[in-house]
């Protein structure tokens, strides 16, 4: 059962919550959503992708609240509109940029609305193509676009690598935001550029209070917000930590497991409300 406290917003991640492994939003969720909407909660979104990432997913599932895009370092409208923006500071992109070059990272970093990739390559270079909506620029020199760069990726398949990294990291930039948002992205945005930030800026534009909102992920990226919303609930598929600090967990994306949390923990309190 869920809290007995009112649910006045909805916050999904995207990539592993919202969508399967293969970027697809499956007909068992919109619906499960659409359901939500007409019960009179309100959705919306918040991701590591960019906004050109997001849009499509905002038009299917007819969001009319802000978005959240780099783990809420953007915030903006399905029509395009900017509400709220934080670049990186300078010094603490070429600081992770070095950091991830000397140890043979593929950089990603995105900017002016565009992606730029130290490589273009593999299952992953295909996969950010699907969910950015955009194809990469290939350069090894970012200086020009460092003072408005809103996210850094360090994408590696060897986890232990990737893992260290984001310690190195954390520790290195004291004025960034350091989280893995998938087992083989390491991200780096503005410090305010995080989930937990990000939800309460949504929560604030919808007129709602903290307690009042619902949210949904699977990675540690989105252990803020789990932290500062009413409720939480987790993926399936995620790591042991995140299950651990959720309120409720459910089954895994490919599994349809939103919109399942959404039927069978979320509807039913609303009904009885």
């Amino acid at each position: 059962m869920m809290t007995s406290r009112p649910i006045r917003l909805f916050v999904s991640d995207v990539d592993g919550t919202l969508v399967r492994h293969d970027k697809s939003l499956a007909d068992a969720t919109i619906a499960a959503v659409r359901r939500l909407k007409a019960a009179g909660v309100p959705v919306t979104l918040i991701s590591a992708r960019p906004p050109s990432g997001i849009y499509w997913l905002a038009e299917a599932l007819d969001v009319d609240q802000p978005l959240g895009a780099f783990n809420g370092g953007t915030v903006f409208r399905r029509d395009g509109t900017i509400i709220s923006q934080n670049h990186l500071p300078e010094h603490v992109s070429r600081k992770a940029l070095d950091l991830l070059r000397e140890n043979g990272v593929t950089r990603w970093v995105f900017a002016d609305g565009k992606w730029f990739a130290s490589e273009a390559e593999g299952i992953h270079h295909e996969r950010e193509v699907a969910a950015a909506q955009l194809e990469p620029i290939l350069t090894d020199d970012f200086e020009a676009i460092l003072p408005r760069i809103d996210k850094i990726v360090g994408v590696s398949d060897d986890e232990p690598l990737l893992a260290g990294l984001e310690e190195q990291a954390q520790d290195l930039l004291a004025d960034a935001t350091v989280a893995r948002s998938q087992p083989y992205y390491l991200d780096v945005t503005a410090i305010i550029a995080n989930k937990g930030d990000g939800v309460a800026f949504l929560a604030e534009a919808a007129g709602v209070d903290l307690a009042s909102v619902v949210v949904a992920g699977d990675m540690r990226n989105d252990l803020p917000m789990f932290a500062r919303a009413g409720t939480s609930i987790a993926m399936g598929q995620g790591p042991e930590e995140v299950r651990a600090a959720a309120t409720y967990i459910t089954g895994s994306n490919e599994d349809d497991g939103l919109a399942d949390a959404i039927e069978r923990l979320i509807l039913p309190l609303l009904e009885h409300a």
